[in-house]
């Protein structure tokens, strides 16, 4: 089972899990629970928890860590998906940034935890981004946020614009094909086999550094567990939800940024660009890593983390290069 890999990389009785809005979840929490600062680490799309499995026990210096797997990854549950224009369902759910984002303020709350420095990869930067805004809207902002190689998505309908015109010709065919349960499927059971995974993580860590049997076997028992294929739907059909730069325009916490060099997905020139944002503070970018730095190269990234977390530090509101 996905449970004894968790246990396998992290202690036992970090493991926990909970309910929200009558669904299972799960996390792993270190032992400093009574600390007054709090890293929350939220992971990306097909991730989960054990994808911190090099930071945790780095962060823990004046810090709780948490990380937590959202609803339809991980061994949280994976409720059935709802698109826009289907019928309600009590045991479904629509996967979106503001479900994710709500998922994190409630844990947040649930959980007493204070002091949170809320740090997202990929997909899980823009859920923390907007979960830092429903805190501040709650007026209980979060301490900062922390992206890596957040998620641009290019896919979204405000986006459009930008695509090559055949791309934009042949949008309204491909939104109504990934609303089908025969093809998601199909198509995610062709991605969610060992050796594509491995291929993909290859393609998303340029070095090959971590690429190892335990990061695919996670990952990979995580895509067998029921409903996976619903959050794979759920995911794969937002086509109009939350972007980065609107959102880093609209909050107040700090924010800091760190960015695989050669990521193959997410431009760093767009993350360069988020720079004339008030919100942000500074874009540490790493050498010759990819997509998931803090998992490729942790030994490069987690003394950047530990800087940026530190309170005793200093702003160090320069950009690097």
């Amino acid at each position: 089972m996905f449970a004894s890999a968790g246990a396998a990389i992290f202690p036992d009785h970090w493991i926990k899990e909970g309910t929200w809005k009558n669904h299972r979840i799960s996390w792993i929490e270190t032992e400093h629970r009574h600390s007054e600062r709090t890293a929350l680490l939220i992971h990306g799309f097909g991730a989960c928890k054990e994808h911190w499995r090099h930071n945790v026990k780095a962060l823990t210096g004046e810090h709780q860590v948490v990380a937590l797997d959202l609803l339809g990854f991980g061994t949280s549950d994976k409720p059935p998906s709802i698109l826009e224009g289907e019928q309600p369902n009590p045991e479904g759910v629509r996967y979106s940034i503001d479900l994710w984002a709500n998922q994190v303020v409630d844990f947040i709350a649930q959980q007493g935890l204070t002091g949170v420095d809320l740090i997202g990869n990929s997909i899980g930067g823009v859920v923390a981004l907007r979960a830092a805004e429903i805190l501040e809207e709650r007026d209980q902002p979060a301490a900062m946020v922390v992206l890596i190689d957040c998620a641009q998505r290019a896919i979204d309908d405000k986006r459009v614009s930008e695509q090559p015109p055949f791309r934009a010709f042949s949008r309204p065919l491909l939104k109504q094909l990934v609303r089908q349960r025969w093809l998601t499927r199909s198509l995610f059971l062709s991605l969610a086999r060992p050796g594509v995974i491995r291929r993909v993580l290859q393609l998303a860590y340029p070095t090959g550094a971590s690429v190892d049997d335990t990061l695919v076997e996670v990952l990979h028992q995580a895509a067998r567990s029921p409903g996976a294929t619903e959050s794979f739907r759920g995911f794969i059909n937002l086509f109009d939800d939350h972007l980065a730069p609107d959102l880093l325009q609209r909050i107040q916490t700090p924010v800091r940024m760190i960015w695989g060099e050669a990521d193959p997905w997410e431009p760093i020139s767009q993350a360069q660009q988020w720079t004339r944002y008030e919100s942000v503070r500074e874009l540490a970018i790493i050498p010759s890593l990819g997509h998931c730095p803090h998992d490729e190269g942790p030994e490069q990234v987690n003394p950047v983390l530990q800087r940026m977390l530190n309170p005793n530090g200093s702003p160090a509101a320069e950009q690097n290069s």
